[in-house]
């Protein structure tokens, strides 16, 4: 994950409940999200972080919200605000978005409302920084951007070739393989070779698109087109207009908007939900999926002539297993990227590598991500033993060499055995030591021992 992907929302409202419920429904890895109940933590958390969004009650307890929305902009320029509103206010939360409040939402709302608009705000907040980016690097030749693609196998050297053949045409292209190959590094590397490398990149994850939210996402829709529908909005197209839309996951695009989608590509026009007006966008499409979408058009879950439209030009990337030669280089990256400060990277021990390169790696190279950022958090002395590897992994590897596990010797049994034990607290030795009845530093001798 990069940074332009990471985003810090703060969510200010006097009721515990609606902060909670928000921290917990709106979780990912991808949001740092902050709470605060009144006027005053507010500012104590400006103070130590600085925010993408803010989620603003307009009503708390000791301040009034617009007055606040304008006190943040001042701190911050930037910040994106999203007000929350009582259905009587909602005429002060229209007139706030005339002041700079990018949108707003009313009390109860719904989880899904929520994230739609949140996350049509983090896609403004990613333009945003494209914008910014781009700027900061005009006059340079594009081929200066930062290198994504990790690794010199034949198979990723043949991605590399596709990809700087297909960059510099508007053509669709559609980008396979398993989850976790790299499907969307691929399209940002295209965005970035592309003539739309200094306009905006939009990515949308289709499997994330519910129900009747699916067209006004992509559409957007204008006031009065449905329940709920207070003022017009745009959609992920326009936002897209002049650059790219990435579309990842497009197998899982509902049926009924297939055929809408078809005809936007081959037309270049939409009609935004609820209005007769038709729209022009220049757009360039790039298409991600795991499945097998020849197959999904003979089992009648995906339009033929979608299909056939969508792959004008396919790359396909191999499994991680197929391609275990870029295992230490893909490494000795993430080690780089994880480092803390200026500390050197962290270092691993053979036994490490050993049981990187006998995995047969089904999350792929997202799954080699997660397995040594774990790593990192449980170096010892900026080193990565096999402690710190998942308990499967480490004994695929012992049980490949060790035949008949029920012939192993004892101390080698009671050192397997703490290492699940401890790969089931997730590397909590206090507890691991609490669950075996050793103390903390018996475990820590005894898991050193050869």
């Amino acid at each position: 994950m990069t940074q332009t992907d990471f985003i810090h929302m703060l969510v200010v409202d006097d009721e515990k409940s609606i902060r909670r419920l928000i921290e917990k429904e709106m979780a990912s890895p991808r949001r740092l999200i902050k709470t605060a109940g009144s006027a005053a933590e507010a500012f104590a958390a400006i103070r130590r972080h600085a925010f993408d969004v803010i989620l603003l009650d307009i009503r708390l307890p000791d301040a009034n919200g617009l007055e606040l929305m304008a006190q943040f902009q001042e701190k911050m320029p930037g910040v994106q605000v999203i007000l929350i509103t009582g259905y009587g206010e909602v005429h002060d939360a229209v007139d706030a978005m005339k002041n700079g409040a990018c949108d707003y939402i009313t009390k109860p709302f719904d989880l899904d409302a929520l994230e739609q608009v949140v996350e049509k705000v983090f896609q403004r907040v990613r333009v945003q920084r494209e914008v910014v980016s781009r700027r900061a690097g005009k006059g340079k030749k594009k081929n200066t951007y930062p290198q994504d693609i990790i690794g010199h196998s034949a198979s990723m050297d043949r991605v590399r070739f596709l990809i700087g053949k297909v960059a510099p045409v508007k053509v669709p292209v559609l980008i396979t393989g398993e989850s976790g190959t790299g499907k969307n590094v691929v399209a940002r590397v295209i965005h970035r070779q592309s003539e739309r490398f200094d306009k905006p990149l939009i990515t949308k994850n289709c499997a994330t698109l519910q129900g009747e939210l699916v067209r006004s996402e992509l559409f957007g829709y204008c006031k009065g087109a449905f329940t709920g529908a207070a003022e017009s909005r745009e959609g992920l197209l326009a936002l897209a207009h002049g650059g790219t839309l990435f579309l990842d996951e497009i197998g899982e695009l509902p049926m009924g908007v297939q055929a809408t989608l078809l005809r936007v590509m081959e037309t270049q026009t939409f009609r935004r939900v609820g209005e007769k007006e038709e729209r022009t966008v220049d757009v360039r499409f790039l298409f991600a999926t795991n499945r097998n979408l020849r197959e999904e058009v003979d089992a009648g879950h995906f339009r033929e002539d979608l299909y056939h439209r969508l792959n004008v030009f396919n790359i396909q990337l191999e499994p991680l297993r197929e391609r275990k030669e870029e295992i230490p280089v893909l490494m000795e990256y993430f080690l780089e990227q994880l480092r803390v400060d200026n500390q050197p990277p962290c270092r691993i021990s053979k036994k490490v590598m050993q049981c990187l390169m006998a995995h047969d790696w089904p999350g792929n190279v997202r799954e080699l991500h997660n397995v040594i950022e774990r790593g990192v958090i449980l170096a010892e002395n900026n080193l990565i033993t096999e402690q710190a590897l998942p308990y499967e992994m480490l004994e695929s590897v012992e049980e490949e060499g060790a035949g008949d596990e029920s012939f192993l010797p004892l101390k080698e049994l009671e050192r397997k055995h703490m290492l699940k034990v401890l790969d089931h607290v997730n590397g909590n030795r206090s507890k691991a030591s609490e669950l075996l009845g050793v103390s903390r530093k018996t475990l820590y001798r005894k898991l050193q021992e050869t």
